[in-house]
């Protein structure tokens, strides 16, 4: 509890042309697409969850909702300083819920983005509620969606994003490491797949510039596998866009997905 609030240390981050070439590469998106915005930040999260919770309670952890408020675009030459702060520990009927809030900033302080990162732990009880959720973005959609767009996720997806984004934990590259943790095999990462996603709801949208994107949040509701088609049903709700994405067993990956344009 008293790492509660606590921020770790700075992180910065030079972006390149070629980082942000590499990360569209690896999620088949154009240059400039808003979930690049991990990268800065990437570094920083481990350290904040394990300073609440470590050990063999991280065995139980899985990614369940990412929330980005982006205030302005990144861009090559930009260098960033990151950092994550524990920011709330929420009892669940099932586990606890752990949120971690990273604000990346340019180098002379100007905030460029906040991002609430919910990670949920199955199965692990948490004594007392500190702190608040994440930002609400329920969707609340009726009627048909104005758009489903479906993508193909490739058979190295995993490979590519891995090399692109940092993020190379065992389950998205190694069969045999996730079988033994429960799941039928690699899954692709939940960042790649709500880049994925994003890219939908700009292609149903008709906005041609992503870096006009203020806000993207999404929860986690199953995991997307390499080969498997991704179909984004997209709504237009009261000035922004609401969406869901499913899988090519028509099972949803992606719940509660906003969408804002600045």
């Amino acid at each position: 509890m008293s790492a509660i609030g606590r921020s770790g240390e700075d992180f910065a981050y030079d972006v390149t042309e070629e980082a942000i070439l590499a990360y569209a590469d690896a999620t088949d998106d154009v240059a400039g697409g808003p979930i690049f915005a991990i990268v800065p930040a990437w570094k920083t999260i481990a350290p904040a969850s394990t300073s609440v919770a470590s050990g063999d309670i991280r065995r139980y952890v899985v990614h369940y909702e990412q929330d980005m408020l982006l205030h302005r675009p990144i861009v090559p030459g930009m260098r960033l300083i990151s950092r994550a702060t524990p920011i709330a520990l929420l009892p669940r009927p099932s586990g606890t819920s752990l949120v971690i809030k990273t604000e990346t900033r340019t180098s002379d302080g100007e905030l460029v983005n906040e991002q609430y990162v919910t990670e949920f732990f199955r199965g692990v009880e948490a004594a007392e509620q500190v702190g608040e959720r994440a930002p609400e973005h329920r969707l609340e959609a009726s009627g048909q969606p104005m758009a489903e767009v479906v993508y193909r996720v490739s058979d190295d997806q995993t490979v590519r994003y891995a090399a692109a984004s940092g993020d190379d934990f065992a389950i998205h590259l190694d069969d045999t490491f996730a079988r033994q943790v429960g799941l039928p095999g690699r899954i692709v990462h939940g960042l790649c797949t709500m880049a994925f996603a994003g890219r939908a709801v700009l292609e149903a949208s008709g906005v041609d510039d992503p870096r006009n994107v203020g806000r993207v949040a999404v929860r986690f509701s199953a995991p997307l596998f390499p080969g498997d088609s991704l179909s984004t049903r997209v709504w237009n709700i009261d000035g922004h866009y609401g969406f869901e994405a499913l899988n090519s067993d028509g099972k949803p990956v992606l719940k509660d997905g906003r969408l804002e344009l600045r």
